[in-house]
């Protein structure tokens, strides 16, 4: 059996719990799947990690923390305000899914791969967990995603929707590189990150699509015109023919 803790390969010994026979137990089973990112994995991973200095890797929290758990929650912890406060539910209830959502089933996806991180001794290691798929990317590719797709349709210049779209790839790539170059990930945590949240928030995007069309926008009573009065029909008495002058 080769060994599923070669660089080459990917464990998921989660499988061996559902690959079972009544009465048979497989528990020294794993499955080991190729990787075939294992040489550009190790090589950004080996080569980020001997060009590290202070200055690289302060420059590189700064930039990670635009994917952190804990900036998430305050810009979402801001739109849910805003969301409430202008009785957006349907636009509540889709960015609670598809951001927290998203990253709980990342979380599960990390629990069930459980690969190791690249590095995890270092004056520069603030991280811990798994590592497939990257927790900072997953959670920039939904957050800054949903925001974009929630002012797209705001939007009417092209070139500005362009802008928007450079804008947000531009923030994901950075966390992305940002935690490739710390040594928290492999290269293809980062680019698996990024698919499972771009596919969840086609997902989201999909499934809340029928809902937005039978979804009406609050009534707001102060701004509906007053009830103009009545009008009752006066009538209108026809003018009486006045005589002509005499003629003399």
């Amino acid at each position: 059996m080769q060994d599923c803790n070669r660089p080459g390969f990917l464990a998921f010994d989660w499988l061996a719990i559902l690959v079972t026979v009544p009465g048979y137990f497989v528990t020294n089973s794993p499955l080991a799947i190729a990787n075939p990112f294992a040489g550009v994995d190790h090589g950004a991973a080996n080569w980020f990690h001997a060009h590290l200095t202070h200055t690289f890797v302060a420059v590189l929290r700064a930039i990670t923390e635009f994917g952190s758990s804990e900036w998430i929650a305050v810009v979402l912890s801001i739109a849910v305000l805003l969301f409430v406060f202008k009785r957006r539910w349907l636009s509540l209830a889709t960015l609670i899914v598809a951001v927290p959502g998203g990253m709980l089933l990342n979380e599960l996806v990390k629990v069930l791969v459980q690969r190791h991180r690249p590095f995890v001794d270092g004056w520069f290691v603030d991280w811990s967990g798994y590592s497939f798929a990257s927790g900072h990317t997953i959670g920039a590719t939904l957050l800054y995603g949903q925001i974009a797709l929630f002012v797209f349709p705001l939007i009417k210049v092209r070139r500005n929707r362009v802008f928007l779209f450079s804008a947000t790839t531009f923030v994901v790539v950075m966390v992305g590189f940002s935690r490739i170059a710390l040594g928290a990930h492999y290269v293809s945590d980062v680019l698996a990150g990024m698919f499972f949240g771009i596919t969840w928030l086609t997902i989201c995007l999909f499934a809340a699509r029928p809902l937005r069309r039978i979804a009406l926008p609050p009534v707001v009573e102060s701004v509906l015109p007053e009830a103009m009065p009545e009008l009752v029909p006066v009538p209108v008495q026809a003018d009486s023919k006045v005589a002509p002058p005499a003629s003399f």
